[in-house]
């Protein structure tokens, strides 16, 4: 299964909001550096999806706001 998403780091709040069955839209509080956001990211996708994070994969968007994950 393939999820896009649109992340927002460093942002004030942090929130997840489902677009559509596949698409979500994340803030984070944590920086765009060192792939910090992408991790916040992923873990708060797994909090909302009831996975474990390592259950995600980053598949494309490592360097952008749009990005897309592969539940395995």
């Amino acid at each position: 299964m393939f999820i896009k998403l649109k992340v927002h780091p460093a942002s004030k709040t942090e929130k997840i909001i489902k677009k559509a069955a596949d698409t979500y839209e994340i803030w984070v509080k944590a920086p765009p550096e060192r792939g910090l956001a992408n991790i916040a990211a992923l873990r708060a996708l797994a909090f909302a999806l009831g996975i474990d994070a390592k259950k995600i994969l980053l598949i494309k968007g490592a360097h952008s706001p749009a990005k897309i994950v592969k539940i395995l």
